[in-house]
Parts: C-alpha cells; structure tokens; sequence
C-alpha cells in the first residue's frame, strides 16, 4: 500500500514499558502502544468494529497483516481515500424557504383585509411544503444509511455518527430537512479534526440556532437554551460552570441568528455589554464565549471521556476494578487533547494503538447501536441491503432514528439499547437481511436477491461443518475458545447434523441465523 495512504506518525508513549506487563489480566493504566506481534485477527476485528461497522474476512486479514501502526493510520487517513464529498444540491434547500418580500407584503394586506381565500392559499402552500419537508428527510435519511453501508472510509462516517448524537438536534423540533443536511455536512468535514472547530462552528449552525431557539435571541431578552447545552452537553458537563455562567453566555450569545441557510450575526439584537464567563471579562461575543468554554480544563477531559465511551467501553458500566485505569486512560487523552489545541486525530491515535484498547475485557463490552448492528451486518457479512426503508424503520423501533434523537442529550446507548421489545426487533431485522424475510411476509426482491455467505469462508472452511462453524464464529462473535464458543459450536453443529452435515448456502445461511440471534451477536 502507498506510503502516502498513511497519515503523519507520532512518538509511541513513553510511559515505562513495564507498566501492567506483569500483571496481564489487569487493564492497563497508561496508554503503551501494542506491540506487533500482539496484533492478529481477533484485534483487527475489534479495531474494524470500533473504529468503523466491522469487516469481511479479507479485511480483517488484510488489517492483521499490517500490524497496528499501518492500520490504524490508514483508517486515520480518510483523505488518502477517494470518495466523493455530498454535493450542497443533493438536496432541495429551497422547501421551506423564507417568504419573499412580494409574498410576505401579499400576506401581509391579506391579514388586514382578513381576506380568508388568500390566507388559506398561503397555509395550503405552508402545508405542501411540509409534506415535502417530511418527504425529503426521509430521503437523507436512507442517503446516510447508504453512505454509512457504502463508504471506503468508515471512520468518517462512524465519527459523523459520534458528532450527531454529541451536537444532538432534532428534524422533529426544526422541521427543515435542509438544514439537517447542512449539519450533517458540517459534522462529516469536521468529523477528525479540530473539536475547537466545531464548537465554534456549532453556535454558527441553522439547525442548532433553531432548535435551541437562539435564533428569537437578542439584548434584553436572552434564551439561555443553546448557552446551556453548550456547557452542559458539548463541553464542560455538569459542574463545571455556573447559573452566572449561563446567563453572562446567553448574553454573549445574542443576535446569533440564521436567514434562510445561512447564519447571520444581527448586531442591532447583540448586547454589547461587558461580561463575566468562566473568569474571563470582557464585551464578549459567542466566539469570546467559546474561547472562554476551550480555555478550561475541564473541556478536554469532557470530550476525552465521551470519546472513551464511544471507542473504547460505556463509561456507565465500567467495573470498580476497572476504574481507575479507565479513569487515568482518560486523563492522558484529555492531555493530549489539550496539547494539540484539541485536534482529534493524535487523541483516536494514541487510543487505537494502545494496549489499554485491545484488552480482553474491553473486547466485546459494548452494546451495538442500531446503527451499528445493521451498518455492521451488511458490511461484515456482505449481505443484500435489500429495501433501506425497511431497515429505518427497524431502526426506529430499536430506538434509534437517524435524524430524530429524543432529546439534546442524544441516544443514552449502552444497556438502554436493549429491552424485550427491541431484542425481537434486532432478530427480525438480521432475519431480513440474511432472507429477504418479513414479519408479515417476504421482500418482494427476496428471490432475486438471496444472500449467499460462502464467500465469507475459505476453501479449508467449507471442508466440514466444524471448520465453517468455527469461522463464521470467529468471524460474527469473535470467539475462538472458552465456554461461548463451545456452546455455539453445539448449537450450529446440531443444525448441520440436520441437514446431512452439509456445507452449503441453505446450512450456512441457517448457522447465521443461529449466531445473530445469540446475545453475542449484540456485542462489539
């Protein structure tokens, strides 16, 4: 692979190399690099599930034999990688255009006249564009599971993801898909690269503006919403500032506004007074408010631990034995988050080549979002995509619509992705994918589409029952050995001794649908 695919390589920690070496079963505490010959199929695995939606066979192989460095950059370098940014006229952005100014005058005589034919004709036009609104979201919608599916370049995409569920905003609360659009693009060319950038682009963004209403902002009457959430969820969390804080920052926030797609600063709604955010004074503005949120220490290890969460293990349900390694992994990430003016890559960097990151106890601890479980099913096992609305609406019965999160907290994830409702919803949409098979029936290109999973095994695989059980569930589950392992392999090969202990598609895809529908399945 070109030398030029990689990205720049940094200085390996320095930490002393005898940290935890004696001591394998305890999580390490410091942030080594892993060693190469430590690096085989199963980390590869991992580091594909974490790090993107999983991968084929090949892609693992491929992975394991470069060893940690090489992989870890090339996923790092999604620049190297040709793939075509979304156009800005992918979309339709004139939907829910702004009234013009002839239209807004005939409304205007129209409210005075109390001409109710006139007016009726202006909510007729309001009600169309809606129903095209709530079309054309649907549409992004199944473009960004498509790109999600599709891309060579899937921590882009997984960092999109991170980023959407951090800058959480809603379609359900701005009813302009456009300006979900807009957003969704400023995450994705953001996605690995300055968190400092974002933040100051965040408050510049229509989507956000509207749904923390900022944009009804201005002196005298400032909303505190968006000053809130910036310290509360983007930034700092809970403690770190003060109700002073966020008034001083609502103020500092006023006249921050959007016309049409477009921010723009009102300065006649700007209140240009002195202020006091965060112990720094001055006539502040936004920019000076988030200069303030980025000078605190408490930022970067915000941002550090929500990065831990989602790559490395749910922050809610680490072990007291493991805390504290957790606790000291995350402080030397937020101190190179701070050493690099909070630049993203050398903190993914120096997780996804530490030791700390391939542990086994990290291995498999995370609860598979349903963005994950179907992206990652599709990617990792080649199987049809079959009908994308289908598959968002499953989605959505997991609990987790693209577009639509509940709160501006986002998705909690972890556990609460689970429940007895959600676990048949899991099965059934792995059940379609592998089949074509509906609840209610079959897809109506199920027969022209049928999922053949041999390619997914060797020659040598396909030799017996037992060697194609032991791939696939190295492969699906990343078991190896160890008393999961030897109960799949009962169940899979008590299946094949059903059918002739045969190895054929039928056999395989029925193996398949016996391994994702083990709670296994449900782990990255």
């Amino acid at each position: 692979m070109p030398r030029h695919l990689f990205g720049a390589m940094t200085q390996p920690d320095r930490d002393d190399p005898r940290d935890d070496a004696d001591a394998p079963d305890r999580l390490p505490s410091r942030l080594t690099e892993i060693r190469a010959h430590e690096f085989g199929e199963a980390e590869a695995r991992h580091l594909l599930l974490r790090a993107g939606f999983g991968g084929t066979p090949v892609q693992i192989r491929t992975l394991a034999g470069w060893g940690p460095e090489r992989s870890v950059d090339y996923l790092l370098a999604i620049e190297d990688v040709p793939y075509p940014t979304p156009a800005a006229d992918r979309f339709d952005a004139n939907i829910m255009r702004p009234l013009t100014e002839a239209e807004r005058r005939e409304y205007r005589a129209a409210q005075q006249r109390r001409d109710e034919d006139t007016l009726a004709r202006f909510r007729l036009m309001r009600q169309q564009r809606q129903r095209q609104d709530r079309q054309q979201i649907g549409d992004i919608q199944r473009w960004w599971l498509e790109r999600m599916i599709e891309t060579p370049r899937p921590l882009e995409e997984k960092m999109t993801l991170f980023w959407h569920n951090h800058f959480a905003t809603s379609y359900r609360t701005i009813e302009n898909s456009y300006h979900m659009y807009l957003q969704n693009q400023f995450l994705r060319a953001g996605a690995l690269g300055s968190f400092s950038d974002l933040l100051y682009g965040i408050i510049r963004d229509p989507a956000m503006l509207a749904y923390l209403d900022n944009n009804d902002s201005r002196v005298g009457r400032p909303n505190e919403n968006l000053a809130r959430e910036l310290m509360e969820l983007f930034s700092l969390g809970v403690g770190n500032y003060s109700e002073g804080d966020i008034k001083e920052g609502a103020r500092a926030l006023t006249g921050y506004s959007f016309n049409d797609d477009a921010f723009v600063f009102n300065h006649e709604n700007h209140d240009k007074g002195n202020k006091t955010i965060l112990g720094r004074r001055g006539n502040l503005d936004g920019e000076g408010f988030v200069g303030a949120i980025l000078a605190q220490p408490a930022c970067a290890q915000f941002i550090a631990t929500k990065l831990y969460d989602f790559f490395a293990q749910h922050t809610g349900t680490i072990d007291e034995a493991d805390a504290l390694a957790a606790r000291r992994v995350i402080q030397s990430l937020a101190g190179t988050l701070r050493a690099g003016n909070y630049a993203l890559r050398p903190v993914l960097r120096r997780l996804l080549l530490s030791r700390h990151f391939y542990h086994p106890r990290l291995m498999g601890n995370r609860i598979k979002s349903p963005a994950e479980l179907i992206v990652g099913a599709v990617r990792s096992l080649n199987t049809p995509v079959r009908d994308m609305g289908v598959l968002l609406q499953a989605m959505d019965l997991m609990g987790q619509n693209l577009l639509f999160p509940p709160s501006v907290k986002g998705w909690d994830g972890g556990r609460t992705w689970i429940n007895t409702s959600t676990v048949f919803v899991r099965q059934n949409a792995l059940n379609f994918l592998l089949t074509g098979r509906l609840p209610t029936g079959y897809d109506g290109n199920a027969g022209e589409e049928r999922y053949d999973p041999t390619g997914l095994l060797s020659e040598d695989d396909r030799r017996s029952p037992e060697a194609a059980a032991r791939a696939l569930l190295a492969l699906t589950l990343g078991l190896h050995e160890g008393p999961s392992h030897d109960a799949a392999m009962g169940a899979l090969l008590a299946f094949a001794r059903e059918h002739d202990n045969t190895v054929n598609r039928g056999v395989l895809v029925g193996m398949l649908l016996l391994i994702t529908a083990m709670p296994e399945y449900q782990l990255c």
